[in-house]
């Protein structure tokens, strides 16, 4: 199964190496696609009874849409990174390493309220079991982007 995961979290970080013309644009068709695959991916791993499904996907979908958020911020930050790679000095360092870390800490923060919406829905083990897949997908498409990412003053 995590062969099979780490697979399909690289096939769906690949688009977001490759900036088009329009990073809106870009963004937008991102997340649609990656948003049908993960939903697909959640659905064959979670396996929920009937009894709790409907709840689970209501949450899923508030989750989703609020995550999708703060992904969009992320692939700014990301897109403003690689914009200025050359010309970075210690302000803008400074700017995109607090816009990261305050993307991290919000992450984590929608991680946390969340987990408790997941549990009230289904159960504490369901919620664990999202938190732990949903986790382990976006981690393994950051370290996907992360690779490809030229390090300051690398170049």
């Amino acid at each position: 199964m995590k062969k099979f995961l780490l697979l399909f979290c690289f096939i769906l970080a690949s688009p977001f190496l490759l900036f088009a013309q329009s990073i809106d644009d870009e963004i937008t068709l991102i997340q649609a696609e990656f948003g049908m695959g993960k939903k697909q991916l959640v659905k064959a791993y979670m396996d929920l009874p009937e009894s709790v499904s409907n709840g689970f996907w209501a949450v899923y979908q508030e989750y989703e849409a609020a995550r999708q958020e703060l992904a969009r911020e992320r692939i700014i930050i990301i897109n403003d990174y690689l914009e200025n790679l050359d010309t970075i000095g210690e302000e803008q360092a400074n700017s995109l390493a607090m816009r990261t870390l305050n993307n991290d800490l919000a992450l984590s923060k929608l991680h946390k309220s969340y987990f408790k919406k997941f549990k009230k829905a289904t159960s504490a083990k369901d919620a664990a079991k999202f938190l732990q897949v949903d986790v382990y997908i976006h981690n393994t498409i950051r370290n996907a982007m992360q690779q490809e990412l030229p390090f300051i003053d690398e170049y």
